[in-house]
This record gives C-alpha cells, sequence and structure tokens, in this order.
C-alpha cells in the first residue's frame, strides 16, 4: 500500500506512515466540505473554481506551487479558508501515474 485516503483523523493519519509505510491524504471530497461553509453561497463557486485549478495540474510538483499561490491570494479574504490549505494534504495522489489519479483522488464516490 502506498497512499491512505481518509478524514483527517490523527490516529488514521499516524497509522498510514507509521503501520503501513504509506503517504496519507485527505479525501479531497472532506476537504471541500470543510472548506467551503465559511464563504456565502455566492463565493462558494468561485472558491471552488480557484481551488480545482491546483487539481487540474499536470505534477505534483507544480500543483503544489500553485495551491500555494490560491491558499495566499485566499488567505486575507477567507483567513480559515487560508489556513485549512495551508494544513491540507489532498495532492498526494497527483505523484502517482496519471492513469490511477481518476481513481484514488476521494474516499466518496461523488468525487
Amino acid at each position: 500500500m502506498k497512499l491512505v485516503i481518509s478524514h483527517a483523523h490523527q490516529g488514521l493519519m499516524a497509522a498510514a506512515s507509521k503501520v503501513l509505510s504509506a503517504t496519507w491524504q485527505c479525501c479531497k471530497v472532506d476537504f471541500l466540505g470543510n472548506a467551503l461553509p465559511d464563504a456565502g453561497k455566492g463565493q462558494r463557486q468561485m472558491l471552488l473554481a480557484a481551488i480545482n485549478t491546483a487539481f487540474a495540474q499536470e505534477t505534483h510538483e507544480a500543483a503544489v506551487a500553485h495551491w500555494r499561490i490560491v491558499a495566499d491570494q485566499l488567505r486575507d479574504k477567507f483567513p480559515n479558508l487560508g489556513a485549512l490549505m495551508a494544513e491540507a494534504e489532498v495532492l498526494s495522489y497527483l505523484a502517482f501515474p496519471k492513469a490511477h489519479r481518476t481513481q484514488i483522488h476521494s474516499t466518496n464516490p461523488l468525487g
């Protein structure tokens, strides 16, 4: 096992690393569900579009760099979202081959 995707639960995160020697990642759908409630209804589509630009990057490195830019841009107006993005790990799946990415980005079939 190389990647564990779950809720951001400290025990699961620790077990992924220590017991399974795997990379841990927060479920993309769970992250977005936690990220958007602080914004008003009219702002959610814009925030979702901004965040999704990071997921659209070709490489893990490019996605991480873009993620930081988006987080910095949003931090002043949405401090909670900026802080959540600074702490979140939702891009690990992009380090895997492109053919596998659509199957491993989330634990939620809706995502």
